[in-house]
């Protein structure tokens, strides 16, 4: 006779609990911080090699979660890193015979200033030189002095002048330059004939002598780093003013030409976020086609290939310059498939990761943060317990009970939170119990949704069994995110099942509601119920199985395990328990696999057995391969303490099964058959019946 007997595992609260002990933080103190880059070694290698490498193409493209220290990491290195080529100032000046094509000039660091103020004071020397002529030539008993100017005598005079610029700047674009000074003023100081003092000295001609410095890098040693948080057209390449056309004739076009990004990080980095780069049409092809050809070409603001305004065409700027793209993991897989341009142009992939190892090390590099962020915020001082409950914080974050999450700025933000409540409760230190007051008002400020959902459920707005036993259904455990809070809620799955040759219909991807990897799971069931039943028969079934109540999109396979046990529960016409929520996605062998969410699934279960009333019955099912991720909160691990509520980790199907059917699953014995009475025996001979059912009917 078979041996009926099975057994049910319930995890014991040391097993269902997880901290850090106060005895490991005082150990892991003694571990040194010197504001260094935390747990992100394969990064900071990418970043140090991509900016060492001088070849083209070798810009950095840095993925990973917003908070892991991505900039952090970014200006720790590039303060040690060197030129990328030579600082320069850059500027335009007036093209004397054609205005529309600005003259570019390209000086050493602070010449460009030093050629700004020289010409200022040409300029000053030439108004001096033509008022001079005016009080050589003034007849005192004339009330409006007039002049008529000698150009000859004009340029005679400012002979010295020139040749002392000549002299200290001996690039030849600036000595033609001068030179068409000098054959502009020939040619037109006419205009001042017959002017007085105060029309020379106000002027708008001699603007035309100025100097459009673009960047001005006077008393710069270090390379630059620029990052553009708000990257457009213009705020990038540059732009040429829109009232360019409007200017009046003695207004050069050259001084509305205005600098960006680009020209200012030349020489050094540049910073950009991809996300922002692609919101901008065209952008991101401007951005590759001025690094690959080393220039920038002032355009219109919006970058086409409009007619710019003015109708001029600045000589374009050549730049040397590393960027450096943000952006997350999924952005850098699109672009590498879909740009046949984006690896050669971004060689090296810097990806920062959002957990690190929970070592001793890793734990004293965590203690170090936080005690910068304390001094350095001047918040209220934090002992060890509130150390040790911001450490188990971390853990919670990445779902990880051997890892910490490398998300600082979330890490820094509950501390600033705890120094208010401290303050507010009258606390003179940030304890253990003042982090995790802190951490419970976080959810109470956040969990509006969830409390409505609980209040439609207890109401019975929403259909949800939560004693007694039913065929066909169960009850799911999903996540549902609202911004930095989740929270888990149960979703009623049901199945009916009937004979035919349709197999398995997935109702949510009938009606459009199902992801790709919610289908894949849906066959997955198939493939178990030929392995485990119809071995000897074809499988002929067909099955509807539906998330009840739900109107938005389903995907994911976290579900998997309890389609399989709702379509098993109506297959057998077997009741299973309603007081049991379920996790955990199953592959074809009938293995429970692990899942995302598992402490916020457990936490919103029990919170709304907890308003319902607790049993002592409830309880959840999950992976038994995710208790290493098990992380809950006080007030659960307590309700498992006092046996109010229990969590049930499985590895296959068939010890899911018995927990839910409270009877044994029953396994083939050596002639492969399953023992009379058990779930796999009914299960089976329901299966064949339904074949013989469909054979007859076709």
């Amino acid at each position: 006779m078979a041996d009926l007997h099975f057994d049910i595992t319930t995890l014991t609260p040391e097993e269902a609990s997880f901290s850090y002990k106060s005895t490991r933080i005082e150990q892991c103190k003694a571990s040194s911080f010197h504001g260094e880059i935390i747990g992100q070694p394969r990064a900071v290698q990418a970043l140090e090699m991509g900016l060492s490498i001088p070849g083209k193409g070798y810009n950095i493209f840095v993925s990973g979660e917003p908070g892991t220290g991505r900039m952090t990491a970014i200006r720790m290195i590039l303060k040690k890193q060197a030129l990328t080529g030579t600082l320069q100032d850059i500027l335009y000046v007036n093209n004397f015979s054609r205005p529309e094509f600005p003259v570019l000039i390209l000086l050493p660091a602070g010449k460009g200033l030093e050629f700004q103020q020289a010409l200022k004071g040409l300029v000053h020397r030439i108004k001096e030189e033509l008022i001079k002529q005016l009080e050589d030539t003034t007849d005192s008993s004339e009330k409006k002095s007039k002049i008529d100017i000698n150009p000859d005598l004009l340029i005679q005079k400012l002979k010295k002048d020139f040749q002392k610029i000549r002299d200290h700047f001996s690039d030849k674009v600036i000595i033609n330059y001068l030179k068409g000074v000098q054959e502009d003023l020939n040619e037109y100081s006419f205009i001042f004939s017959g002017a007085d003092a105060d029309t020379i000295r106000s002027a708008q001609f001699f603007l035309r002598y100025s100097v459009n410095l673009l960047v001005d890098r006077s008393g710069t040693a270090a390379a630059p780093m620029i990052y553009e948080n708000h990257p457009t057209f213009s705020t990038l390449f540059g732009s040429i003013d829109d009232k360019a056309d409007n200017r009046d004739d003695n207004y050069p076009p050259f001084l509305s030409i205005h600098g960006g990004s680009f020209l200012e990080a030349s020489g050094g980095y540049l910073i950009l976020n991809m996300v922002d780069i692609l919101k901008e049409e065209g952008l991101w092809d401007h951005i590759k086609r001025s690094i690959r050809t080393g220039l920038v070409i002032m355009q219109n603001s919006s970058g086409s290939n409009q007619r710019s305004p003015g109708g001029i065409r600045p000589e374009p700027i050549p730049i040397d310059l590393k960027i450096i793209a943000l952006g997350n993991e999924e952005l850098y897989d699109y672009l590498f498939v879909e740009d046949e341009d984006f690896y050669k142009l971004f060689k090296i992939n810097a990806e920062f990761d959002f957990s690190m190892p929970a070592t001793d090390e890793n734990i004293g590099n965590y203690i170090g943060f936080i005690k910068m962020i304390v001094d350095d915020e001047q918040l209220s001082p934090i002992e060890t317990s509130g150390i040790a409950e911001i450490v188990r914080y971390g853990s919670y974050l990445v779902e990880q009970r051997d890892e910490l999450s490398t998300q600082f700025s979330l890490i820094a933000d509950i501390l600033r939170e705890s120094h208010y409540w401290a303050k507010t409760l009258s606390s003179e230190t940030i304890t253990g119990e003042i982090i995790k007051h802190t951490l419970k008002e976080r959810d109470y400020l956040a969990n509006l949704p969830e409390s409505k959902i609980i209040d439609q459920i207890l109401s019975g707005e929403m259909l949800l069994h939560l004693e007694g036993s039913r065929l066909g259904n169960v009850n799911a455990l999903a996540v549902l995110d609202r911004g930095t809070y989740s929270f888990g809620i149960p979703a009623v799955i049901s199945a009916t099942v009937a004979p035919g040759t349709e197999g398995i219909v997935n109702i949510e991807h009938e009606a459009g509601l199902s992801g790709e990897i919610h289908d894949k799971g849906l066959l997955i069931l198939e493939g178990y119920l030929r392995k485990m039943y119809a071995r000897n028969f074809p499988l002929s079934i067909y099955s509807g199985i539906c998330f009840e109540q739900s109107y938005a999109e389903v995907d994911g396979d976290s579900a998997s395990s309890s389609e399989l046990y709702a379509l098993l529960s109506s297959i057998g016409n077997i009741p299973i328990r309603q007081d049991i929520a379920v996790t955990g996605s199953v592959n074809q062998m009938g293995e429970i696999q692990p899942v995302g969410g598992i402490n916020e699934k457990i936490t919103g279960f029990f919170s709304i057995c907890s308003r319902k009333g607790l049993t002592g019955k409830q309880g959840v099912i999950i992976p038994k391969l995710n208790i290493r991720n098990l992380i809950l909160p006080e007030f659960v691990i307590d309700a498992i303490k006092k046996k109010k509520f229990s969590i049930y980790p499985v590895s296959n199907i068939d010890e899911g099964m018995q927990v839910l059917a409270s009877r044994p699953a029953g396994i083939r014995n050596a002639k492969g058959v399953f023992p009379p009475n058990t779930m796999n025996r009914i299960i089976e001979d329901k299966l064949k019946r339904l074949y013989e059912i469909s054979r007859q009917q076709n």
